[in-house]
């Protein structure tokens, strides 16, 4: 009897690369596949999600990025042993197809499928590549595409697939959306653990200078760092706004749902979820982020006019206020930015993914 198909997923050890890999596992596994997981130690932890039937086999890895000299000069020794192991692996076990999210880690498995000639493809979440898939892009059979427009190399062209969002999110997809007024509203702040610190400083101040017809409906949901709850609580408290202050929330989909604006970073994730469940926001792309790609996320939704755009050099009390107060003053323009995040969004994504994976498998070239 025939041995079921198998998919390789070679991802780097961040939630960004892991949570579209796990996606995709799962719709293939259900599909009669059987599905391996080459990461590297980091990877491995957040791999608890994956389905318990995908192999998890650890590569040696390694990033320029962290480490001395000496940590350096070791890392191509890494990265070479990493490769002739992921090579041996594929000789002995034949994927169908491999899958790269980017990362170090995925360098092993798509070097292997590259040298032994097997069909392989990869997925950018963001805007810009990232380093490694930048160096894969034009040595792959397809290039999926999680932000459109994505900047590719010269002679490489994208499909645009969109990121797969969390079930959570697909529940509430096009949950709908009840436009600012006078009664209670809510405003979500969420901003990632790096990047969060500069939302903490600014928003509590922009709220406090709303105007009052406004101010005094609002409800504000607002996701901040562990060392800042303290005085984010304080400044709501002493201007008089209702604010749950939590350093994590866990039903940010729910929360999505139910907000009637979205102050947020633009993390691909991020954008994805508030394109799915469709609701208006004032992005504020991270500046420290790599190859400046927040920017680059968040130009989808600001193309469609579902999202305002603040870069991070031009974000104060004042400009922030007034975002919010043309938006929460104008529910007739909020009702249109909400229905055009939802245009912009791709809830089929994994289903694109699939579609990819299941066109290399049919094609006959060796």
């Amino acid at each position: 009897m025939a041995m079921a198909p198998l998919l390789l997923i070679a991802a780097g050890g961040t939630g960004g690369h892991m949570f579209p890999a796990q996606a995709l596992a799962e719709a293939m596994i259900a599909k009669g596949w059987r599905v391996k997981l080459s990461t590297d130690a980091r990877g491995a932890r957040y791999a608890g999600g994956f389905p318990k039937s995908v192999v998890i086999e650890k590569v040696s890895a390694a990033t320029f990025a962290r480490g001395g000299v000496l940590a350096k000069a070791l890392v191509p020794l890494r990265l070479g042993a990493g490769v002739l192991a992921a090579i041996w692996g594929q000789m002995r076990d034949k994927p169908t197809v491999v899958v790269g999210f980017g990362g170090y880690p995925s360098i092993p498995a798509l070097s292997a499928a590259f040298v032994l000639r097997g069909r392989r493809m990869i997925h950018e979440q963001n805007g810009v590549l990232g380093k490694v898939n930048t160096v894969f892009a034009p040595r792959v059979d397809a290039v999926a595409c999680g932000t459109w427009p994505t900047t590719l190399p010269e002679g490489v062209t994208g499909t645009h697939t969109g990121n797969p969002v969390r079930s959570a999110v697909l529940e509430r997809a096009g949950a709908g959306y009840i436009a600012p007024g006078d009664y209670p509203m809510s405003l979500l702040v969420i901003g990632g653990s790096q990047g969060a610190r500069i939302l903490s400083d600014t928003v509590p101040e922009a709220i406090a200078a709303l105007p009052d017809d406004i101010r005094r409906y609002l409800r504000v949901a607002h996701q901040a760092r562990a060392e800042d709850l303290d005085r984010v609580v304080t400044a709501y408290e002493e201007a008089g706004i209702k604010a749950d202050v939590q350093s994590f929330f866990t039903d940010i989909p729910r929360r999505l749902s139910e907000a009637q604006l979205v102050v947020s970073r633009a993390g691909a994730s991020s954008v994805a979820d508030i394109s799915v469940i469709g609701r208006p926001a004032i992005l504020i792309p991270f500046a420290a982020a790599t190859g400046d790609h927040q920017t680059a996320n968040a130009r989808g939704l600001v193309g469609a006019e579902a999202a305002v755009l603040i870069p991070e050099s031009k974000l104060d009390v004042q400009t922030l206020s007034a975002q919010i107060a043309a938006i929460l003053g104008q529910p007739a323009a909020a009702q249109a930015m909400a229905r055009n995040a939802l245009g912009a969004g791709r809830p089929d994504a994994t289903d694109r993914l699939v579609e990819i994976v299941e066109r290399l498998t049919e094609r006959t070239d060796p």
